[in-house]
């Protein structure tokens, strides 16, 4: 029996597969694609991973038995800033993880359950005093402070998601209330219990929101995937081992988030597992998950804009037997291009707590490099010191038949042809239902009385001598043709039908024409 996977692997029969099945049996015959650096990250996925150097050029490989894809990387102008492996199958070399350092490039490897395994960042010689600093900060009350600023922190972020994506003014108020709690707090414990408070509230808003799916994909999605739900699992009562896509995503994310955090630390020089805010357990890095805290909301925010903008396709997920949802690996892979995104989040976050700490435990009182965000140097040359990374956009499917598109379209030309002419179709239709109702039948005959009552009234004799049916003919309806519906409409006071066809050749009763005489420039009084 086989493992479980939480990013699952999609095989895609190609056609040149198909048609050359007959050739299956030739050993080096094999598909291959061509990977590159997307926003700076490169992810393999499958099996037989390969990450080696060959006369100088970082090699990857990786994918599913025949269908394979490969990167050849030269060492000036890669564009990689990070390379992200899912699974455990295949083979990284000692050369490329030089490679990777001298290029000042990271190597994050996450299993298939979305846990963090390893990271690898530059080796930079590191600062004892900030370490020892760094051990000393749950006596000398540091801890507490540090705690009460990140968590102060993410719950202005989850106030701002509720307020301006969820538009849920009652959670947003509840967390501002307890966000002026933190201050008052006088132990650590007192803090995690008002963020869990918090915490509660703030999913709480989230429970009834949709989740868009195309709707061909519609009748293969389970009932329990089109809403958020709870953020717990009912399978292990936590966050982990997600039920559905948006939880798997969020999962996902947060295991990108926990890599860059971590990172972000032991470029720092900090100890990644020596935290301040959550508690001391074996094989976890605690100071990574306190640096996730203040950047969680961004990641919240991320994916409800994703959520509120367009579908997920249903291609994207798997569920297993057992109730999970799984991410597929070209999906998944599409997520891990987010890293970079993440690691400018936490640079600042991380670079203030080294500070915090290396300050609080030295007499001299001086700032740290900033290796993360560079903003002293930024400062120097004048550049703003909290500049943005380009926005991440993620990919955009059809919203009828989940096919990639391009934005700002939301339907592939198929789509959207039929879906422009089952629209022509349906507006026809109530319009026809609409001209039948009782209430425009009324209007149509209180209508119907003026015309009939305002022919009446009116008499020949009335009409001047020189407008006659052949004088309307030949003098003012070939004039009629160069003016707009809009205005013949006006000038008698018809619909813009009827004022149509009378610019097209149909004559009107001859009350009209002195109105039309005088539309055209021809009034001879």
């Amino acid at each position: 029996m086989t493992a479980t996977q939480t990013v699952a692997q999609q095989f895609r029969l190609r056609k040149s597969q198909e048609t050359n099945s007959n050739r299956a049996h030739l050993p080096q015959f094999k598909e291959t694609s061509t990977l590159k650096p997307r926003h700076g990250v490169i992810t393999l996925s499958g099996y037989g991973i390969a990450v080696r150097v060959d006369r100088g050029h970082l090699m990857l490989e990786d994918g599913i038995g025949a269908d394979r894809s490969q990167c050849r990387l030269p060492r000036v102008n890669h564009g990689l800033r990070r390379l992200v492996v899912i699974g455990s199958d295949g083979m990284v070399s000692l050369a490329a993880l030089r490679w990777l350092a001298d290029q000042d490039a990271s190597f994050v490897m996450l299993d298939r359950d979305g846990s963090v395994l390893v990271t690898t960042v530059p080796v930079r010689s590191s600062n004892p005093k900030l370490r020892r600093a760094q051990a000393m900060a749950m006596q000398n009350g540091v801890a507490l402070r540090i705690s009460r600023e990140l968590i102060d922190r993410k719950l202005a972020g989850q106030e701002k998601v509720a307020i301006e994506k969820l538009k849920d003014e009652s959670a947003a108020s509840t967390i501002r209330q307890l966000r002026a709690e933190i201050a008052e707090t006088e132990s650590l414990d007192a803090v995690r219990l008002v963020e869990s408070k918090a915490a509660k509230i703030y999913w709480s808003a989230w429970r009834t929101l949709s989740i868009m799916f195309p709707r061909k994909e519609l009748s293969s999605v389970p009932e329990h995937w089109r809403t958020f739900g709870l953020r717990v699992s009912s399978l292990t009562g936590s966050p982990r081992s997600a039920t559905n896509p948006v939880n798997a995503i969020l999962n996902y994310l947060y295991a990108m988030l926990e890599a860059e955090s971590r990172l972000a630390a032991a470029t720092l020089g900090l100890d990644p597992g020596l935290g301040v805010l959550h508690a001391d357990i074996a094989y976890r890095d605690n100071l990574a998950c306190d640096l996730m805290e203040p950047i969680r909301p961004q990641v919240d925010g991320f994916v409800l804009d994703w959520l509120l903008r367009e579908p997920l396709s249903r291609s994207f997920f798997f569920e297993q037997r057992d109730g999970k949802c799984r991410l597929m690996a070209p999906f998944a892979s599409m997520l891990s291009q987010t890293a970079l995104k993440w690691a400018h989040g936490v640079a600042p976050v991380a670079e203030w707590l080294a500070q915090e700490v290396f300050i609080n435990g030295n007499s001299r009182r001086h700032n740290l490099p900033a290796r993360l965000t560079q903003k002293y140097r930024r400062e120097v040359n004048g550049a703003d010191p909290h500049s943005r990374m380009p926005v991440f956009k993620t990919d955009t499917v059809c919203h009828n038949c989940g096919n990639e598109i391009e934005r700002p379209r939301i339907y592939c030309d198929p789509c959207a042809k039929k879906m422009s002419a089952e629209r022509i179709t349906e507006a026809a239709r109530l319009g026809r239902m609409t001209t039948l109702r009782p209430e425009a039948q009324v209007k149509r005959a209180a209508t119907q009385r003026i015309n009939t009552q305002a022919r009446w009234d009116w008499k020949p004799s009335d009409q001047p001598s020189w407008l006659t049916n052949d004088f309307y003919s030949t003098r003012i309806h070939p004039v009629l043709a160069s003016l707009t519906i809009s205005s013949i409409a006006k000038c008698l006071d018809v619909s813009y039908g009827y004022a149509d066809q009378v610019r097209k050749g149909r004559i009107p009763h001859p009350r009209r024409w002195l109105a039309l005489a005088e539309l055209a420039g021809m009034n001879r009084k």
